[in-house]
C-alpha cells in the first residue's frame, strides 16, 4: 500500500471518491452531508491523497488549510474492500504528518452523528483528536460532530 498526492483526473479515484459522497450524503440529515466532490476537493487550499493497493485505490483523504495555523480533515474513506487493514490509520497519520510539516498547529473536522459515523469516531479519537465547537463556516447541527487535535 502506498500514498499518492492527487488522482482526482484518475477514474478509480473518482469512482471511490463519489461513492465515499453518495454513501456519506445518504447516511447524514437533510442539509448536513459536509462530503465534497471532485470539484470541490480542487481548489488551492486543499492537498488530496489516494492509498493505492498496486492499482487499486482503497483509501482517500485531503487536509484543507483554513487559516495561517489551522487546518482541516477531509473526505476520509476506506473502501469497504480494504476496512480494517490499517488503511484510515495510515491516512490520517498522513494527514498529521502532512499538516505539521505545514506549520499547522491545530487540525479539526466533522463527522456524521449517526451511528453510520461511529467506526469514524474511534478512529479519530484513537489519534488524539477531541470534541469541539464548530469551526470555520460550520455551524451547530445535531447530526454533525466535530472534533480537534492540537499538533
Amino acid at each position: 500500500m502506498d500514498i499518492r498526492p492527487g488522482g482526482l483526473d484518475d477514474p478509480r479515484v473518482i469512482a471511490l471518491l463519489q461513492h465515499h459522497v453518495t454513501t456519506a450524503r445518504a447516511e447524514t440529515g437533510l442539509g448536513s452531508a459536509h462530503a465534497l466532490d471532485v470539484s470541490g476537493l480542487q481548489t488551492p487550499d486543499i492537498r488530496f491523497w489516494a492509498m493505492w493497493d498496486g492499482d487499486t485505490p482503497i483509501g482517500l483523504g485531503a487536509l484543507r488549510r483554513l487559516d495561517t495555523d489551522h487546518g482541516e480533515v477531509k473526505s476520509m474513506h476506506t473502501a469497504a474492500s480494504a476496512r480494517r487493514r490499517g488503511v484510515g490509520a495510515a491516512m490520517l497519520a498522513h494527514i498529521i504528518t502532512a499538516a505539521r510539516a505545514e506549520g499547522l498547529a491545530r487540525l479539526s473536522l466533522e463527522t456524521g452523528a449517526w451511528p453510520y459515523f461511529a467506526p469514524a469516531m474511534a478512529l479519530y479519537t484513537a489519534h488524539g483528536f477531541v470534541e469541539c465547537a464548530p469551526f470555520g463556516d460550520y455551524r451547530p447541527d445535531p447530526n454533525s460532530r466535530f472534533l480537534t487535535l492540537t499538533l
